[in-house]
Parts: structure tokens; C-alpha cells; sequence
């Protein structure tokens, strides 16, 4: 079974403490949503956690396996990361962009075949970008290209996604679709999302765990219904949030001064 231990877990950046001896389990078919301050370390636990920069202490295992000891491809094959921000240097068509998300799979020396190719035209279908595959990726909107990173990710069919934001540059109708569309399917094929939001109403609704982070490096995680409520949130946000109710649906909205 898919899973994501973290064991007595340690992150500092430029001086400052993330988090202090983080101990966390994600198991198959969770989706955990990541809510603190800008600033407080939101992507920088995320890139620790993928493997791509170093904690101070402590343990990270994919499927029982320390991370320490699995090469790039093959964390790759089990991990994907989706950056908050994307550059492109060179002008590749979002077809091309998207069946790079395929590179784990495919062994050295060889092209992608017709299954990858199966596999990153469906993704463009999820995303609602396949009319736009031959198209440069540099003459994108912001959201537009933000939807091919989504892609891209989705062709790499990894069991557990790190998503940095990805709602970012979407509008309501695309943050409300695509977030629908991945926690659905990662649920299905009993995967793990992890993924960092500024919208605390987009936390309450797709995500069943939360990890609410502070400033002091404290960090409350649990199951969402247990951890949003309005004495965590003002811990966290330092502002009042206040908790509305319409029937079975929850609500979270500031206190306006």
C-alpha cells in the first residue's frame, strides 16, 4: 500500500526553523492539505519532502523505503512534485511538455511510444488543454500553463503527488474542476495527495487531513474536521476566521475590521 512516513523530521531555512521533530503518516487514498502564513514554509517542506533539499534531522520514507536510499528515477516513478513556479527556457509545444512527465518510465536512450503518448493525451483531456497540444508552451496564459504542469504531472502517474499551489493563476471554475478531478482520481487508485493552499475553503471541502503550520515551527495535523476550527485558525493566520454553517457544508470567512 501506497504511504508517506515522516519520522522525527527537522527543516530549517535561512535561519528559521519549519518544523521541529515532524512526525507524520500518510496513508493510501489521503489527501492532506498544507494551510499556514505566506512565508512560514509551506514549499520548502514539500521540496524536503520530494527529496530535493535536506532536512537537519530526521527520517522520510516512500513505501517504507528511506528516500536517502532510492535514486532520483526511482523516487521519481513513485513521487511527483507539482513547483509553484515554472520557467521555460526553451520553446517546447505542450504536447512535448507534457510527455516529459513520462521520462521516469522510459529507460535511457529511448523515445516515448505510443502508450506515453496514450497517457499524456489523456491527461491534456483532464486539463482541458488538448486542443492547444501543438502550441508553444511560451505563448500560454498563466493559467493555461499552470493546467500543462497539471498535465504533466498527471502523465507522470506517480502514487504520491506534492502539489505547491495548484490552484495558482486558475480561475474559481479550473481551481474548482481540476482540484475535484485529482483528488478523485488519487482516491481511486488509493494514492496520496499532499498539497499547500492558500484558500481555506478549498482545504475544508477536497481535503480530509490538514496540516495547519505556524510561525514558532508548531505544527497541528489531523483530520480536517478536527483541526479547522476557529482557535487554530487564529493561531495560525493571527486574525479572527470565523466558522459559518449552511446546512451539512462549513464555511470559513474573516473577521473584516
Amino acid at each position: 500500500m501506497t504511504s508517506l512516513h515522516i519520522k522525527e523530521l527537522s527543516i530549517e531555512i535561512g535561519g528559521k526553523q519549519v518544523c521541529n521533530n515532524l512526525n507524520l503518516t500518510i496513508e493510501a487514498g489521503q489527501v492532506w492539505g498544507i494551510l499556514c502564513r505566506n512565508g512560514v514554509g509551506k514549499t520548502t517542506l514539500l521540496h524536503t519532502l520530494a527529496g530535493l533539499r535536506e532536512a537537519v534531522s530526521g527520517e522520510i520514507f516512500i513505501n517504507n523505503t528511506n528516500i536517502n536510499k532510492l535514486s532520483r528515477k526511482h523516487i521519481a516513478q513513485q513521487l511527483g512534485l507539482l513547483l509553484q513556479h515554472t520557467e521555460d527556457p526553451f520553446p517546447t509545444t505542450v504536447i512535448e511538455t507534457v510527455l516529459s512527465g513520462r521520462h521516469p518510465h522510459i529507460a535511457n536512450w529511448q523515445w516515448e511510444n505510443e502508450k506515453d503518448m496514450d497517457i499524456a493525451q489523456r491527461a491534456l483531456q483532464t486539463v482541458e488543454m488538448q486542443p492547444m497540444a501543438n502550441r508553444l508552451v511560451n505563448q500560454l496564459s498563466g493559467g493555461e500553463r499552470q493546467r500543462v504542469s497539471i498535465a504533466t504531472l498527471l502523465t507522470q502517474q506517480a502514487e504520491i503527488l506534492l502539489l505547491d499551489e495548484p490552484n495558482s493563476h486558475l480561475d474559481l471554475n479550473y481551481q474548482i474542476k481540476l482540484l475535484s478531478k485529482i483528488t478523485q482520481q488519487i482516491k481511486q487508485q488509493q494514492g496520496i495527495t499532499l498539497m499547500s493552499l492558500h484558500d481555506i475553503n478549498l482545504a475544508s471541502h477536497f481535503c480530509d487531513h490538514v496540516l495547519l503550520m505556524n510561525e514558532d515551527a508548531k505544527i497541528i495535523a489531523g483530520e480536517t474536521a478536527d483541526i479547522l476550527n476557529e482557535e487554530n485558525l487564529l493561531q495560525a493566520y493571527g486574525c479572527e476566521i470565523k466558522k459559518l454553517n449552511d446546512g451539512d457544508k462549513t464555511f470559513f470567512a474573516p473577521e473584516l475590521q
